[in-house]
């Protein structure tokens, strides 16, 4: 078990690495379906989280706020899951008041 939770940690702070490497410039912007924002940042910490759970648990399915989401009738049957958000505080993030990112797995 330490040596997964070593992994879940590195890929955390892998994903938050990515987003701080976009802290301090231009961060690209786009609108999801719901209206809120969702920027480069999220998207490349997100890339990240998924390859890592991937590669870590391939078994186990992803939910993610930044991915496409399986339907109810697929999601139903899973007996665990992944819940992802690569960045929670993505309005904060882009209004510059966050002194750290928040990835949560």
């Amino acid at each position: 078990m330490g040596s997964q939770l070593d992994a879940l940690y590195e890929i955390a702070v892998s994903a938050g690495q990515a987003i701080m490497a976009r802290y301090h410039g231009q961060v690209q912007i786009a609108e999801k379906a719901d209206h809120s924002p969702v920027t480069e940042a999220d998207l490349a910490a997100n890339a990240i989280i998924l390859e890592g759970l991937a590669a870590l648990t391939p078994d186990i399915p992803v939910l993610s706020e930044e991915s496409e989401h399986s339907t109810w009738e697929a999601r139903q049957s899973w007996e665990r899951f992944w819940l992802v958000d690569p960045l929670d505080g993505t309005k904060e993030f882009l209004r510059k008041k966050v002194n750290s990112p928040l990835t949560s797995l």
